[in-house]
């Protein structure tokens, strides 16, 4: 290997230079990097990253750690899916699950794609998503996704966190895998005659030299951006969104494994179950309401208007820098952009950065002979992240406010995005737009599908028709008793939790 190439500054902890850390130093173990995160006692992480997709169960796959051992640690709970409330006004179409796919679903969800495409055609059929995945029968029944031994099927799930726990659990895995730590302001980033990061002078003193560094400083960008000059691309255009107001809840005595994602005037609430609270927040647009409306407006839909709880409030933007990988530095986290939390995707892009980067990395002889290669993938992933979450705003039917009107008639949507919207409101199936685009790698077919049925984008009632036995090719009450008895493998959720403390 390239000798020169060994060592590794990650500026910035958090989930996203804590996770960045142990994953070079499992897939480096042996391969002589010496590994050293520097973060600021003085800088505070954002920490209202509580919710995951499944690929964050393979990360703690790769760097050994089992269920048991982090997530009563971190207060963690189970996850199978987001619901959806109040996005839509259309009848029968409030409320939806988007759901993390199970094996058994292969069963029942070609029925949903012949329903939903017939539906839109005109034929009255059941076309609501909730109907076809077992994800929404475990939030309905609040059972545990973990598989019994009997039941040899496949279940994606993901995790609600205390993000802070998860960063402090991490550090202590990453440093039992070598990873060096120093608590240490960075005050300035010294280049190289060719441009490179030399090195990283702290406010106590030191120089911290390296031949990569890593930038998991957040929005700051400190080195990306602020050092390197690479340009941020923002999306405040085609999603409105830039302001969060958070306040923790009681836990009620049972709770479902799902995130809660309730439409409000202005935005969305999330809400997130764990053990010992509810993590609560706003997302909201300081363009259309202020921060203390916006406040006023939250604590009212928790019923808070007469409590003296403190809130947290958030700024953010929206978009991602142009190169990920710039010179000798690698962008991850909120340095390198962030799309919303909406879909929970900020720490599977984490992991999708830093895992490629790896690969690319390897591949080119720990040198950037694939770096180009590298930043147009992972832009392609923010970009496909984005339309999706785009769309979710885009197909409202609201139109109460002027924010969410505003949404509704929103043209600033990229092609790719059109192309989808003109596809499914033409009949057709878009299934041949997503690949086409080689979109189905980021969002998945069934997950354009779960948004769009969702949301009820369909023809209105009296547009139905009868379908003929052609069209009624599959019973509902065939699908139903399908789902109802895969369900009844499974655990509850608060006895699965109690289980991992054993």
């Amino acid at each position: 290997m390239n000798e020169q190439k060994k060592r590794v500054v990650i500026l910035g902890g958090g989930t996203a230079g804590w996770i960045t850390a142990n994953l070079m130093a499992t897939h480096w173990k042996d391969k002589g990097f010496d590994i050293t995160l520097v973060e600021s006692p003085d800088i505070g992480t954002i920490g209202v990253g509580e919710g995951s997709t499944p690929p964050l169960k393979g990360f703690m796959d790769v760097i050994g750690v089992q269920e048991s051992e982090w997530m009563p640690e971190c207060n963690a709970t189970y996850k199978v899916g987001i619901t959806f409330r109040d996005w839509s006004t259309k009848p029968g179409f409030t409320e939806y699950v988007h759901p993390f796919l199970a094996q058994p679903d292969h069963f029942s969800v070609p029925a949903f794609f012949h329903n939903s495409f017939l539906r839109r055609k005109g034929i009255d059929l059941e076309g609501h998503p909730d109907h076809f995945f077992l994800a929404t029968e475990m939030i309905r029944q609040k059972l545990s996704p973990v598989a019994p031994e009997h039941f040899p099927f496949e279940i994606a799930y993901g995790y609600h966190f205390d993000s802070g726990l998860l960063g402090k659990f991490l550090a202590r895995v990453a440093e039992n895998k070598g990873v060096k730590y120093k608590s240490a302001t960075v005050n300035e980033a010294l280049l190289d005659p060719q441009g490179n990061i030399r090195c990283l002078k702290t406010a106590e003193g030191e120089t911290l030299e390296g031949d990569l560094f890593v930038d998991c400083s957040g929005f700051r960008g400190q080195l990306i951006q602020q050092t390197l000059g690479v340009p941020f691309q923002s999306c405040a255009d085609s999603l409105f969104n830039d302001s969060a107001v958070v306040f923790a809840t009681e836990q009620e005595e049972d709770y479902a494994p799902h995130t809660i994602s309730t439409a409000l005037k202005y935005g969305w609430a999330w809400k997130i179950p764990l053990t010992n609270r509810n993590g609560n927040g706003y997302v909201y647009s300081s363009r259309f309401v202020d921060d203390d409306k916006a406040e006023t407006e939250f604590r009212a839909h928790l019923g808070l208007l007469e409590s003296d709880a403190e809130a947290r409030r958030l700024k953010f933007k929206v978009g991602r820098v142009q190169q990920h990988w710039a010179k000798n530095c690698l962008a991850v986290g909120l340095s390198q952009g962030f799309i919303e939390p909406l879909e929970a995707t900020a720490l599977d892009m984490v992991q999708e950065t830093v895992t490629r980067f790896i690969e690319s990395y390897n591949n080119g002889n720990y040198t950037d002979k694939y770096r180009q290669e590298f930043n147009d993938r992972i832009s392609a992933r923010f970009d496909a992240v984005r339309d999706y979450i785009v769309c979710h705003y885009r197909i409202t039917s609201r139109t109460d406010t002027d924010y969410w009107m505003a949404n509704g008639s929103n043209e600033k949507i990229s092609p790719s995005l059109r192309s989808i919207l003109m596809s499914w409101m033409a009949g057709k199936n878009i299934t041949d737009e997503l690949l086409d685009q080689k979109l189905d790698v980021y969002f998945p077919n069934v997950s354009w599908n779960c948004l769009l049925t969702g949301k009820g984008i369909y023809p209105t009632p009296d547009q139905l028709r009868p379908g003929n036995e052609l069209a009624n090719q599959y019973k509902m009450e065939d699908v139903r008793e399908f789902i109802r008895r895969c369900a009844l493998n499974f655990r509850p959720h608060l006895e699965q939790l109690a289980l991992l403390k054993r």
